[in-house]
């Protein structure tokens, strides 16, 4: 654990105030659900809950079947990370950080497509991992009661097999099916 320097005092309502700047640095927002745990030296720890997460294998498997049905790459995410890949090495995307587009795609609830004709594709790790080159990429959000939860992305690799609407529509399906999946 990395200490912060930063002390705060528990209020009489029983209320701590998480600073600003690490905040911004975790990418906590308002609203966004902490997980409380208590380990055996008496420490307390905060940490972002993620119900994308909490899909564990059934995320694998929804990649698993975008990724054999359409040959190109397929990600899942949460909020803040790629949770689940097929079609890629696991360690170049499983728990990188997800980049400003499919950030855009999930606060803006809006499918984003891109097929790298207009300059770059959109970037679906934060940039400071670098990544394989997509040549083109659809990100569709998750969203539950009009929340975002995640995101479904699809990416080709090869230019010559771009995405197109079947792909776009199969990865608004997975994610259509795991928000109602989440909404149970």
């Amino acid at each position: 654990m990395k200490a912060t320097g930063v002390v705060r005092r528990i209020d009489d309502l029983g209320r701590i105030v998480i600073p600003i700047e690490i905040r911004r640095t975790m990418r906590i927002r308002d609203g966004d659900p902490l997980e409380i745990f208590v380990d055996k030296d008496g420490e307390v720890i905060l940490k972002k809950y993620s119900a994308i997460i909490d899909l564990g294998s059934f995320a694998e498997e929804m990649t698993d079947s975008v990724h054999e049905a359409s040959g190109h790459v397929a990600l899942i995410t949460d909020r803040d990370s790629v949770v689940a890949v097929t079609g890629a090495r696991r360690k170049d995307f499983v728990d990188k950080r997800i980049g400003d587009s499919v950030l855009r795609a999930m606060n803006d609830r809006q499918t984003i497509a891109e097929d790298g004709t207009m300059g770059a594709v959109a970037a679906v790790l934060d940039e400071n991992w670098g990544e394989p080159e997509f040549t083109s990429t659809v990100i569709t959000p998750i969203v539950v009661h009009g929340d975002p939860y995640g995101a479904v992305v699809v990416g080709s690799v090869d230019e010559n097999e771009p995405i197109g609407d079947t792909e776009t529509k199969m990865a608004r399906s997975a994610a259509g099916f795991l928000s109602r999946f989440l909404a149970e």
